[in-house]
């Protein structure tokens, strides 16, 4: 009997200790200088990478706004607007029509199916895409309500009742298949989050929260992502905080998202580009941590997703040495944990692995 005990006792504690490892999720972070693998592609040459997102089976998609400097084209490809590489960091295709895709591409999700969503904030509409042969399967919204080349609007915001987008910047979809898309990208966009069936038809929206007082900060929903226990989590850039609803568009609470200027801020702008701009869930059942990024101090800050408390930050702050950024603006995690930073002036893609907590 006491030996039945004693082994029962030690698999009760070789469960826990397994199920405290599984719960536990990793703060520190190194880049890794071998992902991807180069030469990149046909010897591609990427502009500013406006987004990007990871599949299920752990392919990262890159948006590639193809904004290069034209005499650097004596030496390599222009590369395609989609760039897809397995998780080893080797290129597995790239594809897309620039005139079909449109300008300003801010965001992809990779949903349940394998289709590829893509957000196109110049042009104001949203696509589905089979990846594999890079078809178009749905778009939704109308092409031509804004020329990127000059910043003017060719049109009004279409803030109603509609599947209609001004100035859309990100998308994700939940267990339902329901789309739910950030709408609006800069100042004078629809500053709403809308809600479309599986077949592109619109259900519902909702603005951001404002409270009495704050009546002045532009209302800017700059990313979107769902949780898997269906909350609804939008970077209010302007504001420096997440504000979470629930999928009807019921406000949850505010996460606050904050920094300190590491040099004297007198006689500068000063925080402006803001410290929640895309972010990310921990790949473990309960999503416990939020990875976000901070353009303001230039890091990547992980944060408790329950208590909005800052645990950790990793990156090495602006500039282009491995594990440093240059504007920062897409986020994804894969199923291992790594976590990618796609840059737009940087113009890569980095990852960062995770060290064994």
């Amino acid at each position: 009997m006491n030996i039945r005990r004693t082994i029962a006792m030690a698999l009760g504690l070789l469960l826990t200790a397994a199920a405290a490892a599984a719960l536990a999720q990793p703060l520190e972070f190194r880049v890794n200088p071998a992902w991807p693998q180069m030469p990149l592609g046909d010897n591609w040459l990427t502009g500013g990478l406006g987004g990007m997102c990871v599949d299920d089976r752990d392919h990262v998609y890159l948006l590639n706004r193809q904004n290069v400097v034209e005499d650097d084209l004596d030496g390599a490809r222009l590369a395609p607007p989609i760039i897809e590489l397995d998780p080893e960091g080797t290129v597995v295709r790239g594809w897309g029509d620039s005139e079909l895709l449109g300008g300003r591409l801010h965001d992809c999700h990779a949903d349940a199916d394998g289709n590829l969503w893509i957000v196109a904030a110049a042009t104001g509409h949203i696509q589905k895409y089979d990846p594999a042969d890079g078809s178009l399967l749905l778009q939704v919204g109308e092409s031509g309500i804004f020329d990127s080349s000059d910043g003017s609007r060719q049109g009004q915001p279409l803030n109603s009742d509609s599947a209609q987008f001004f100035l859309p910047s990100a998308i994700d979809t939940d267990g339902n298949g329901d789309i739910y898309v950030a709408d609006g990208e800069l100042p004078g966009g629809n500053a709403r989050i809308a809600v479309l069936d599986r077949e592109g038809n619109f259900l519902r929206q909702w603005r951001l929260r404002r409270e009495p007082g704050e009546s002045d900060i532009i209302e800017l929903p700059h990313c979107i992502r769902v949780s898997d226990d269906g909350l609804v989590y939008v970077c209010d850039r302007r504001a420096d905080r997440i504000q979470v609803f629930d999928r009807q568009g019921e406000f949850v609470r505010n996460i606050s998202v904050g920094f300190s200027p590491m040099s004297d801020p007198a006689g500068r702008a000063s925080g402006a580009r803001g410290t929640a701009v895309v972010l990310d869930f921990s790949p473990d059942a309960e999503q416990r941590h939020i990875y976000v990024i901070n353009q303001n101090s230039v890091m990547v800050d992980v944060l408790d997703r329950d208590t909005g408390e800052k645990l950790a930050s990793f990156g090495a702050g602006p500039g282009r040495y491995p594990g440093q950024f240059e504007l920062p603006h897409g986020i994804a995690v894969d199923s291992r944990g790594n976590v990618y930073v796609a840059e737009q002036e940087g113009r890569r893609v980095q990852q960062f692995v995770p060290l064994t907590p």
